[in-house]
């Protein structure tokens, strides 16, 4: 559970730094902080141009994707704002049964990461 934390945080901060040029404010809440709400929400990151929240991404590791999980998705799947949830790649079926059988497939949309180490 400590490496998947580690994990959940490096990617809020990485995809923060990608999204940079796309959008002109980013509001992160990593780990278990709550500095950034939306409709009663706390996403792992807030994205807004000119003041309008655009989008809000989950970031979710192995252990977190759970029926229960895919119940909030469903909550924020319908504030308004386009929701991303961002998955190990290893987990893209099981996400994409969840979501269809919580009738958000269609709005939501999903990407993914993938962590790989090669050894000499």
């Amino acid at each position: 559970m400590k490496n998947e934390k580690l994990i959940h945080d490096w990617a809020i901060s990485y995809l923060k730094e990608r999204l940079r040029r796309d959008y002109d404010e980013i509001h992160v809440n990593p780990g278990e902080e709550k500095n950034h709400e939306f409709n009663g929400h706390f996403p792992d990151l807030i994205l807004k141009n000119h003041g309008l929240v655009l989008a809000i991404m989950e970031v979710e590791t192995e252990g977190t994707i759970t029926p229960e999980q895919a119940d909030e998705w469903k909550s924020r799947s319908g504030l308004g704002a386009k929701l991303i949830i961002m998955i190990p790649k290893a987990l893209k079926a099981k996400v994409l049964d969840l979501l269809w059988k919580k009738g958000i497939a269609d709005k939501a949309s999903v990407g993914s990461y993938e962590i790989s180490i090669h050894m000499p």
